[in-house]
Parts: structure tokens; C-alpha cells; sequence
């Protein structure tokens, strides 16, 4: 089992900007990795994944304004969140897998915005 860290999140105002991090205990090398969000209320959306050759996608709501990142020598995954709205406001998780099985959960980091 690999640990997963993130960091990055806070309070921004709408339209600003943050940088989450994951970072994980073991190697992600040939792992998918990716971020979920959850907002109260609101179902869990997995809002963005790399492949282990690097392709990435994205939920339609945050295609043009997140961007995913992998390192796989520092085994960490990288979330840009830029433009935000309101809406963005939720608990993000990272997560390792593999297809469509996921081994590695974080705890979550929260990202509000607001004004």
C-alpha cells in the first residue's frame, strides 16, 4: 500500500488560482494517477487523470482550466486549478490505480472559493 499526501488547497478568491500537490510513499511509476472531488451534497466526479504514458483527460467542467501533471522521479502528481469558481469549491483527493481499480486514496485537501 502507497501513502498519499496532498497539500495545496485553501481559500481563493473566484477567478484565482491554487497548486495541489500529491505526493506519494511509493512509485507511481506505471500507475494511473488523478484527482475526485466531493462537495456536500454532491456526488463524488472524478475531475481529472494521467495514464502511466502521460495522457491526460478531464470532466468537461474543468477542461481549459485545470491542468494534470505527473513526476514520476519525485513521485508526486501535480492539479493547477486556474479560473475558479464557486462551483469548484469541494474536498479533492488524489488517487493511484490502475484501468478502472483504484489501490490508494489521500485524505483529501479543501479548496474553497469564494469571494
Amino acid at each position: 500500500q502507497v501513502q498519499l499526501v496532498e497539500s495545496g488547497g485553501g481559500l481563493v478568491q473566484p477567478g484565482g488560482a491554487l497548486r495541489l500537490s500529491c505526493a506519494a510513499s511509493g512509485r507511481i511509476v506505471g500507475y494511473g494517477m488523478g484527482w475526485y472531488r466531493e462537495a456536500p451534497g454532491k456526488q463524488r466526479e472524478l475531475v481529472a487523470a494521467i495514464s502511466t504514458s502521460g495522457s491526460t483527460s478531464y470532466a468537461d467542467s474543468v477542461k481549459g482550466r485545470f491542468t494534470i501533471s505527473r513526476d514520476n522521479a519525485k513521485n508526486v502528481v501535480y492539479l493547477q486549478l486556474n479560473s475558479l469558481k464557486p462551483e469548484d469549491t469541494a474536498v479533492y483527493y488524489c488517487f493511484r490505480g490502475l484501468g478502472s481499480r483504484v489501490f490508494d486514496w489521500g485524505q483529501g485537501t479543501q479548496v474553497t472559493v469564494s469571494s
